[in-house]
């Protein structure tokens, strides 16, 4: 059943359904997307909207430690509570992968706004490790 709150967009990234026409989605797929977008876009990359985005970009060569966990997480929360109405955000927990030092997983626990349904995303962010 489609829920008329979250509402239906685009898929992105953009592309074509079965029949030709553009890609819609809706309902999670339609949060987990606009989430990603948000999450992925950084401040100043869309020119006629400068403040979209997440400040995590800022990020990409800042040491693998709880400083840099604690400014993700602080990152992440604001650009979706200002970005993402839709979602109430409940917990953001950042961790690093020890295997792969360029790599940091974002673990994102919200519910959609006026439910109870808890939901969790995970988001990989990407930095450019020290050299040793």
């Amino acid at each position: 059943m489609h829920n008329p709150f979250i509402g239906r967009g685009f898929a992105f990234p953009m592309r074509t359904d079965a029949a030709g026409g553009i890609a819609m989605v809706s309902d999670e797929r339609e949060l987990v997307e606009s989430m990603r977008l948000i999450l992925g876009t950084a401040y100043g990359e869309r020119p006629m909207r400068p403040e979209f985005g997440c400040g995590i970009h800022d990020r990409v060569f800042d040491s693998a430690n709880p400083l840099t966990a604690g400014l993700i997480e602080a990152d992440v929360r604001a650009s979706l509570t200002r970005w993402e109405p839709r979602v109430a955000v409940q917990g953001v927990v950042v961790t690093f992968d020890i295997i792969n030092p360029g790599c940091c997983y974002i673990d994102i626990t919200y519910t959609v706004a006026g439910s109870n349904d808890p939901r969790n995303l995970v988001f990989p962010f990407y930095t450019i490790p020290a050299e040793e």
